[in-house]
């Protein structure tokens, strides 16, 4: 299957909180999206691994994405070891993505930041002609995406560019709320974390509207992007 995005997770849930409303934006656009969630995120103080694969698969569903898989690399150990590169690397080029969305660069959750260098690194090896990847004793051809953009999580960090996903907020909040797990229920007896507070999702739904003010929209999801733009011409980016 040749995608048109392919946006990368360190866990499930990381990333429907992240850029939920750009997938739902460009699949309304007829662009082919997936998602790759790296762990099972079975470290979750809520919920188990089957639980989030129900929720995965039905976050997939509400935003229409063409493909979902999740890898079993460790929740909260996650390294960068050749085997996760090779891995990861083998993916992109059985999916052939012309973007990836990542991880942010730096977060509260450790897995993030290194979930975002694993990914670059992957999809530079995945561009080495030379290096032999196989996907079910396949070889695969070289590849490497035209572009690259971290979504930012928890902790703020300074957008390169801001898209609007006012159309497509509602999305956004479907999406995540599929994973309920791990977001507020008053009925609820697991152990609180600082996504199941009460005043998580009104803060998702804050940032949001925080990086839409940026762009004079209002809701938007911020991005970083890991080179520079190919623009064409000033009017391009007002």
């Amino acid at each position: 299957m040749k995608l048109d995005i392919l946006c990368i997770g360190a866990h499930p849930d990381d990333v429907e909180l992240g850029c939920a409303g750009t997938i739902a934006k460009h699949v309304g656009e007829g662009k082919l999206v997936g998602i790759l969630d790296l762990t099972q995120g079975e470290m979750g103080t809520r919920g188990s691994i089957i639980i989030r694969q129900k929720e995965a698969e039905a976050a997939k569903i509400t935003l229409g994405v063409a493909y979902r898989k999740i890898l079993t690399m460790p929740d909260s150990k996650l390294e960068l070891t050749v085997e996760n590169k090779m891995l990861l690397a083998a993916h992109i080029r059985l999916l052939q993505p012309d973007l990836l969305l990542i991880n942010a660069p730096t977060d509260r959750h450790p897995d993030h930041g290194k979930a975002c260098q694993l990914a670059l690194e992957a999809n530079f090896i995945a561009g080495l002609s030379k290096m032999e990847l196989h996907f079910d004793n396949i070889l695969l051809p070289a590849w490497r995406t035209k572009g690259c953009f971290s979504y930012i999580q928890d902790q703020y960090l300074q957008p390169t560019l801001v898209i609007d996903i006012t159309s497509c907020m509602d999305k956004k909040m479907e999406a995540i709320k599929a994973f309920k797990s791990q977001f507020f229920d008053e009925n609820s007896i697991e152990p609180e974390t600082p996504i199941s507070s009460s005043d998580f999702l009104p803060f998702i739904e804050a940032r949001s509207r925080e990086m839409g003010r940026k762009i004079k929209k209002t809701f938007g999801e911020g991005f970083i992007a890991h080179q520079l733009p190919n623009v064409n011409s000033l009017f391009d980016i007002v």
